[in-house]
């Protein structure tokens, strides 16, 4: 729960993390929705939060996010022929999707036309959530995919270049390129930590939980344990940075002459010990840890308990950003 906002800068009110195994968070009986919901709930009581609104975050993998272009028109003739061409920019029934867009500006290439980020989610499933969260005794006043939470949280402040927000979560991982302020791809690709967990269990023949120690503590130092971690992940990284390469391509195909000058991490990227050295030899891009607390004041109290997850709140921390109107 933040105050304040964008302009003036937010302050951290209340906060709580808690720990959740995966089979709950993805167990859709009505006895699992009902133990997640305990869960959230336990967790406010934990913060101490107040409020009843609240924003929601959508997986990558469960929606849909583009950059269109459309010809050059009013606000009410876009709203108009959106409408009646959504079947040609997401893949899904139209009255069977929940469908929102804004408008980025004119598009690179051709001044007729303007960019128009558009975004959809099953109807379904925005429904399902929804009703998980009002059993609860809250109310959801938005729901927005994770991706563009995150990037709003990490992205430089005040930066018109390019840069690559990833983060990389337990199961997947997002990719978003943000320009000018705002995202023009966005992607999510199969494999997070726990990929990398089993071939580090599976190659030093050691437990799941001491490969996860193993990752976290010493990451890719090839002074440590011989080096192992660093020999047994090498392969996946690998492929993971071709992706990341493939992204920069990918978006300097549209916007020629637009670089793209850093890659910023997050999730548990922005946790694994010289990750960050690893992607930036191997894509040639400047690549940090991502700080999705730029502009947020904390306590040092605060501070000091956040430290080890820090990380790990920018999806949360871009939610809680989002502007009313």
């Amino acid at each position: 729960q933040l105050s304040g906002d964008a302009e003036h800068g937010f302050r951290l009110t209340n906060y709580a993390f808690v720990p959740i195994e995966q089979k709950v968070v993805q167990d859709n009986s009505e006895l699992g929705q009902r133990k997640l919901g305990e869960v959230i709930l336990g967790a406010i009581k934990q913060a101490g939060i107040k409020t009843k609104n609240v924003a929601m975050g959508l997986p990558a993998g469960k929606t849909y996010t583009a950059v269109v272009e459309v010809p050059n028109q009013t606000e009410k003739e876009l709203k108009k022929s959106i409408k009646y061409e959504l079947d040609q920019y997401i893949p899904m029934a139209v009255d069977e999707a929940e469908v929102d867009y804004t408008v980025l500006g004119p598009s690179p290439n051709d001044p007729n036309k303007a960019e128009v980020l558009i975004t959809s989610t099953a109807m379904d499933y925005a429904e399902q959530e929804m009703e998980l969260i009002e059993k609860v005794g809250l109310n959801v006043i938005a729901q927005e995919p994770e991706p563009i939470a995150m990037a709003r949280s990490l992205a430089p402040v005040g930066s018109m270049d390019a840069r690559i927000i990833v983060d990389l979560g337990e199961m997947s991982t997002d990719i978003v390129v943000v320009y000018k302020g705002a995202p023009r791809l966005v992607r999510s690709i199969p494999g997070g930590l726990s990929n990398l967990v089993r071939t580090v269990a599976t190659t030093l023949n050691v437990r799941e939980d001491q490969a996860r120690r193993f990752i976290l503590k010493f990451g890719l130092a090839q002074d440590k344990l011989d080096g192992q971690v660093f020999k047994a992940l090498d392969g996946n990284l690998d492929s993971f940075a071709q992706e990341l390469t493939k992204s920069v391509r990918f978006f300097q195909n549209k916007y020629v002459g637009a670089p793209v000058l850093g890659i910023v991490l997050s999730g548990f990227a922005g946790m694994i010990p010289f990750i960050a050295e690893y992607i930036e030899v191997k894509t040639n891009v400047q690549t940090i840890q991502g700080n999705p607390w730029q502009l947020v004041q904390v306590t040092p109290e605060q501070q000091k308990a956040l430290l080890p997850v820090a990380s790990e709140f920018a999806v949360a921390i871009g939610l809680a950003e989002r502007s009313n109107a």
